[in-house]
């Protein structure tokens, strides 16, 4: 039998939300992203760079933490962009990597569990990243680079610190 939603009292947007929640709960069974670091033979100079530009273990988690800030890297091969935010983010990495959750995302290679988080966070242009506070407020969800020259962080730098 199937049980009527209406006759619950439920709405189709609560429903909507129980059901992601439910999804987002069964990814937190992997470990975090760790040992991020550029991939190699990584170009800074045009879209040729065959490999996803971040290196690491456990690149298919998809986990937003509970107790942490999370900040969601998404992006793909062959972008210059997405090089040069992702050679940012590699360069904070070992300053945040106690106090924040990365979560990486090939979107030419996303796990099943980081499809959710591409369905919720994903702006349509690469990269994008997303950064969750502790208590689970989303703080900055936009698509472009962080800075305007290469290795510059500052700004990147000031949305960790304010995730934590």
């Amino acid at each position: 039998m199937k049980p009527n939603i209406k006759a619950l009292g439920i709405s189709a947007s609560i429903v909507a939300s129980l059901i992601f929640a439910i999804a987002l709960a069964a990814e937190v069974s992997g470990p975090p992203a760790t040992d991020l670091k550029l991939a190699p033979d990584l170009s800074f100079t045009d879209d040729s760079s065959p490999n996803f530009p971040i290196a690491g273990k456990n690149l298919s988690d998809a986990s937003v933490a509970a107790d942490h800030a999370t900040v969601i890297f998404f992006g793909t091969a062959n972008c210059w962009n997405t090089a040069r935010e992702a050679e940012r983010l590699v360069q904070l990495y070992p300053r945040y990597k106690d106090k924040i959750r990365f979560v990486v995302v090939d979107l030419r290679s996303p796990s099943i569990a980081q499809r959710a988080l591409i369905a919720r966070y994903y702006q349509g242009y690469i990269p994008t990243i997303a950064v969750i506070d502790s208590s689970g407020k989303l703080l900055y969800d936009r698509a472009g680079e962080t800075a305007s020259e290469r290795g510059d962080t500052t700004n990147l730098q000031k949305l960790l610190d304010s995730a934590h």
